[in-house]
């Protein structure tokens, strides 16, 4: 008997007594494990903010009115000037010259001469530092952020989520999701850490205050 066989077999009699029409929507599965690891009344920006910048990236504070002069800064101290803008993102929001904005649609090589690219989020995850990118208005398509050197995301703080699950049930599943914590990075076998490899070297991030603080929690 091959190795194939004794493991078919012992499927076979593990399901020997489930009934020909079960499905599995007709078991239901319990789902007690731990939705969060933060504690009640914590302050989920400050939690973001936190795990954002323990990953290399920049995190810049602003509320809704300054959020221009927060984008002019950033874009500032990192030098760039030429930039992709995806599709739905507010003009109003955009600082005024110097910066050049490329707009879709954009090849490879054009991308690549870019120097960056500015995007809203789908939502941030507190406890992991992560942004989620779902292709949705003002993210673009994932070559818009993973092909420029540089990425400045613009999270909301009503975006934040405490904990993996609780951002998941707020993303349509059926989306191409992009999980961003840091900006790209790699270790080859000595664990010399090279940036920039399979996504932007450089990640800035503008957390802006909740219009409604005490809804942030």
């Amino acid at each position: 008997m091959t190795s194939r066989e004794t493991v078919l077999g012992r499927i076979r009699a593990a399901l020997a007594d489930v009934p020909a029409d079960e499905t599995p929507e007709d078991v239901p599965v319990p789902r007690n494990y731990r939705r969060s690891h933060v504690e009640p009344g914590e302050d989920l920006v400050a939690l973001f903010a936190e795990r954002v910048t323990d990953y290399r990236a920049t995190v810049h504070h602003t509320d809704e009115a300054g959020l221009p002069a927060a984008i002019s800064a950033a874009l500032t101290s990192r030098g760039v000037q030429n930039l992709a803008l995806p599709s739905g993102f507010p003009v109003e929001l955009l600082p005024p010259d110097p910066w050049t904005w490329h707009r879709e649609p954009l090849g490879v090589s054009d991308l690549d001469a870019l120097d960056g690219t500015l995007t809203l989020a789908a939502a941030g995850i507190a406890v992991t530092g992560t942004i989620v990118l779902d292709t949705g208005p003002g993210q673009g398509r994932r070559a818009l952020t993973l092909v420029p050197d540089h990425h400045l995301c613009v999270v909301y703080a009503e975006q934040i989520a405490a904990d993996v699950p609780d951002a998941l049930a707020r993303l349509d599943p059926t989306r191409p999701l992009t999980f961003v914590s840091g900006p790209s990075a790699t270790s080859d076998i000595e664990l010399d850490r090279v940036e920039g490899v399979h996504g932007p070297r450089t990640l800035d991030v503008i957390v802006v205050a909740p219009t409604h603080p005490e809804k942030n929690s």
